[in-house]
């Protein structure tokens, strides 16, 4: 039994070493502002806490997304074109053949500041404290002009602001986006378990 438990710990090591390799380098050069970043948690909500947010141009709207299976799930969909960020969790669970790990990706922390932009957040749930200065709720979704290329459909409820402050930020997106995402001290972690950000 002993045995085959180190069998299989070997296979494990030798499919998830390339799989965190490449993560590594692609979340690395998105840290460094070489590429955009793109996540998408295929079918499953995934955990995000910030500490503090403090954003310039803010919307939101009601939108669709669609996970591989086919499925349509209803989300809010929030974009914030800069976003200076600290104390941030994003975390992910993976089952695997010997059991859930978790995906922990930090930053922000130590005095240090995550930077963001054109961010947009698909999301099912969130708590935060906001403070929001020049709010246009109910706004014509389709005419939202705070952040590049962040719409909805015409005659679609629709909100914006010019800048926003949200405070002990806890969130479970489908999916974000953003053009840039620059991390100076980026943590990534992976848990044997269940150990989200919250």
């Amino acid at each position: 039994m002993a045995e085959q438990g180190r069998v299989r710990w070997k296979r494990f090591g030798l499919i998830f070493a390339p799989v965190a390799a490449l993560t590594s380098l692609l979340v690395g050069a998105t840290a460094q502002g070489v590429i955009g970043a793109m996540f998408v948690v295929s079918g499953n909500a995934f955990k995000l806490a910030v500490g503090e947010l403090r954003g310039q141009g803010f919307t939101l709207a009601g939108g669709v997304v669609e996970t591989r299976k086919g499925r349509t799930i209803p989300v809010i969909s929030t974009g914030i074109r800069r976003a200076v960020v600290t104390d941030l969790c994003q975390s992910a669970l993976v089952r695997t053949p010997v059991g859930t790990i978790t995906i922990r990706l930090t930053g922000g922390r130590a005095g240090n500041v995550v930077t963001i932009d054109n961010l947009v957040i698909d999301l099912e749930t969130g708590r935060t404290g906001a403070s929001i200065r020049d709010l246009e709720l109910g706004r014509d979704a389709a005419t939202l002009d705070q952040v590049p290329g962040f719409g909805g459909p015409a005659g679609t409820f629709g909100s914006q602001a010019s800048a926003v402050t949200l405070r002990n930020v806890r969130l479970s997106p489908r999916a974000a986006t953003a053009a840039t995402f620059s991390l100076p001290d980026l943590g990534l972690d992976v848990v044997r378990g269940e150990s989200e950000c919250f």
